[in-house]
């Protein structure tokens, strides 16, 4: 009789391997398929702006602080560089869009840099982030 009954415990076990798998496969199948935003890494007030746009699919954020240091995912780089790390980045994500954060005490010489390394790379209009009122 004991045989029996260790037998009929053995039967009664939930086995949930099968679940932790599809559980596991659906986690992987998540994170490749999301998209990251590569952050600049620098603290920038925006100037205000009376018609801002959102722009869901901005991915590659690259900052200007106000010592005209340009900072993009975050470390700070040579306008020089600007092209081919853009050129990267759009790789990795060619729907990506890239957006210029320039503070309000940066130097419009840094900015056009920045906007003129990035018609280089291919973007004939970058968009400058602003702050709407």
């Amino acid at each position: 009789m004991r045989r029996l009954r260790s037998k009929q415990e053995d039967d009664a076990k939930i086995d949930i391997t099968p679940m932790l798998d599809v559980v596991f496969i659906m986690l992987i199948f998540f994170i490749v398929t999301a998209s990251f935003i590569k952050e600049s890494g620098a603290k920038v007030v925006k100037p205000e702006a009376e018609n801002a746009e959102k722009h869901p699919k901005a991915t590659v954020l690259l900052a200007i602080d106000e010592n005209n240091e340009i900072w993009l995912d975050r470390r700070v780089v040579d306008p020089r560089a600007i092209k081919a790390n853009i050129n990267r980045l759009r790789a990795e994500n060619p729907e990506g869009e890239v957006i210029v954060q320039a503070d309000v005490e940066s130097n419009a010489e840094t900015v056009l840099k920045v906007v003129d390394a990035l018609k280089d790379a291919g973007i004939l209009i970058p968009t400058v982030a602003t702050k709407s009122e």
